[in-house]
């Protein structure tokens, strides 16, 4: 035996035993090419076993056959049959400088199989651990071997995150882990339920699941008395000084992005509160208001009056400015005519629009501020601060109340009982209630009749009635005439944000600064505007009554009533409406991304797309369809509302 071999001594060029250990230098080892396996290994793999050989040495020695010259003479050198893997993991190793070239390597001889097959049975015939197996051996490496992680993860040439992902999945319920086994639960779903490290959470929702066993549905289960690191309360506190106050966050292991949760949702709550409150009473201080309050969300149901600010008049030099802005913006406007502007006409033009905003600002009137308050709340933008409301207990009181000698003006005074109103009283004294409601009928079927032959009058008294409704707080009329506003924003979430949000609130805005306060007033206000005016508020108070929001059990006629209107006013969604990840992707399933690409890029596009996971997917529908006006069948004019 050469002097390569060094635990069994030979003579000569003697060939070793079949089944023979020997030892081999490293750099006498070389590929055999007989050996199955023709696609080179990754450089990833021969990292792990070269890591996992420095830890814990080789556990399966190779099979290794001599190499022989062409008059069939041993050479020295060994060809590797089984272990290439191992062998290039030794010579990474010693290229590392942790070993010799020379270093002896334990192999075992094999001249009495077939080479090539027995390097196909090694590939070919092998059953890997369960998963389940892996993750509770990782648990117990650290739990019970004493290992750390960082340790664990360079023995197996994985990344720590790795190992804690491993771990936290070994340390699942013992009933879900058995589900696992039995292939009731895929490792995604396994994934969703070890967001949470509660044995009895887990057991209980699953349990509880039916037919929807998505992995987003059991997160977000598991999760559902938590707080999403991504929520506008979670963002507007930070982690930070919600862990300086006590509370936990959880990590999820499983999320690439840093997915966590808030765990106590009441502190977090509180911390907001707290936080939105110190602005409210700073802006109240700085701006003199009579109280601010800190919510949430805006309050809908907040029972107050609101006012609104109104420009202020300017004198005559400002408006002298005013006109001349006016004139050089729309001389910029008609010079471009149907080309598009040049950055330089819209840089000037962004300028002019500064300028004639500031050369008018818009104010409160100081009574509405000392009497009334703001709202700051957490929108999905950041903070916002709604101002100008005024509660009932702190309207303003008429100096002295009427009695029976006198009535009250429009103004809030008192003032003499005209003759009409004191001859109906001391009617109605002496007459009875039927005669009474007799009489004021026959007098309502005249004005009806009256009124239905002069149709400005009446379209006057249908704009009184409804702009009443819609910005005033116990201003009456004879018309019974109603509409009434759905809140929308209990059916889509941050729709004040969207564009037609802000549209709807900056044109009620701009009325409400040109109403009269007093609803006294306002008939003689809306007989002044001229019928243009009159229109457009017409058309503004009318559109607050529209509600198309299809729920169960909604008409299918009034469905089709809206789309007519649609048909009607040429709706164009796609100026409102941008589908993403938040507003439909990613609330669908698979098949109906898959629709959505396939309608607006293509369906060659669509099924590049249905191997990824959902998230991955919904991500990737959102950059394709981006600028195709692609919109859900729901939002199109001409699309029937599904069942």
């Amino acid at each position: 035996m050469t002097a390569a071999f060094e635990t069994i001594p030979t003579a000569g060029n003697a060939v070793p035993e079949h089944g023979a250990e020997i030892y081999v230098p490293l750099n006498r080892l070389k590929k055999s090419e007989k050996n199955a396996r023709k696609t080179p290994h990754r450089s990833e793999d021969i990292e792990t076993l070269a890591a996992t050989i420095h830890a814990k040495g080789i556990l399966q020695p190779p099979v290794v056959e001599p190499e022989l010259d062409e008059q069939g003479h041993p050479t020295g050198n060994f060809l590797v049959t089984i272990g290439e893997g191992r062998r290039l993991a030794q010579l990474l190793r010693a290229k590392r400088k942790q070993i010799k070239k020379t270093e002896p390597i334990r192999c075992l001889i094999d001249t009495a199989n077939d080479a090539y097959e027995i390097s196909l049975d090694e590939n070919v015939t092998r059953f890997a651990m369960h998963p389940a197996d892996q993750f509770e051996a990782f648990r117990r490496l650290v739990e019970e071997r004493g290992f750390g992680v960082e340790e664990v993860a360079a023995r197996f040439n994985v990344t720590a995150s790795v190992v804690r992902r491993r771990m936290r999945l070994g340390a699942a319920s013992p009933k879900l882990m058995d589900a696992y086994r039995a292939e009731a639960l895929t490792l995604d779903q396994l994934m969703a339920f070890a967001v949470s490290e509660d044995h009895a959470r887990q057991e209980q929702v699953f349990a509880d699941l039916s037919y929807n066993r998505s992995p987003a549905f059991i997160r977000k289960m598991m999760t559902e008395h938590e707080v999403e690191a991504s929520d506008r309360r979670a963002r507007y506190v930070g982690v930070e000084a919600y862990e300086t106050a006590g509370g936990r966050v959880r990590r999820d292991l499983f999320s690439e992005d840093g997915q966590g949760w808030f765990e106590d949702a009441p502190l977090l709550d509180r911390l907001v509160l707290d936080k939105l409150g110190a602005e409210a009473e700073a802006v109240r201080e700085a701006e003199g208001w009579m109280w601010a309050e800190a919510r949430l969300d805006f309050p809908y149901d907040h029972g107050c009056r609101r006012v609104y600010p109104r420009a202020e008049e300017p004198d005559a030099e400002t408006q002298a400015r005013l006109d001349a802005l006016a004139e050089e913006y729309d001389a910029i406007v008609a010079a471009c005519g149907d080309d598009n502007l040049s950055e330089e006409q819209d840089a000037r033009l962004e300028v002019l629009d500064a300028e004639l905003a500031a050369a008018r600002p818009e104010r409160y009137d100081p009574e509405a501020v000392a009497r009334g308050g703001l709202f700051v709340f957490l929108a999905h933008e950041g903070v916002r601060i709604e101002r100008g409301f005024i509660r009932p207990e702190d309207e303003a009181q008429p100096e002295t109340e009427p009695d029976a000698g006198g009535v009250v003006d429009g103004d809030g005074q008192r003032g003499a009982e005209t003759p009409d109103a004191a001859d109906r009283a001391e009617t109605r004294k002496t007459i009875s209630e039927r005669l009474v409601a007799d009489l004021t009928a026959h007098r309502t079927a005249a004005l009806r009749d009256a009124l239905a032959g002069q149709p400005h009058v009446a379209f006057l008294a249908a704009l009184h009635a409804l702009t009443l409704q819609a910005f005033y707080r116990g201003g009456e009329t004879c018309l019974d005439l109603r509409v009434s506003s759905l809140a929308l924003e209990g059916h889509a979430e941050g729709l004040a944000e969207t564009a037609a949000g802000r549209s709807l609130e900056a044109r009620h805005a701009l009325w409400a600064g040109q109403l009269p306060d007093l609803p006294e007033a306002l008939l003689a206000s809306l007989q002044a505007l001229p019928e243009e005016g009159r229109l457009a508020l017409f058309a503004h108070v009318v559109s607050l009554g529209i509600n198309a929001v299809q729920r169960v059990g909604t008409s299918r006629r009034v469905m089709a009533h809206a789309d007519t209107l649609a048909e009607l006013v040429d709706l164009d969604l796609g100026r409102y409406w941008t589908v993403t990840t938040g507003s439909y992707l990613g609330r669908v399933t698979k098949a109906l991304i898959a629709e959505a690409v396939a309608e607006g890029v293509s369906p060659e596009m669509a099924d590049r797309l249905s191997g990824l996971d959902k998230a991955s997917m919904a991500a990737e529908a959102e950059t394709l369809l981006s600028g195709t006006g692609w919109l859900p069948p729901l939002l199109r004019r001409s699309g029937a509302a599904p069942e």
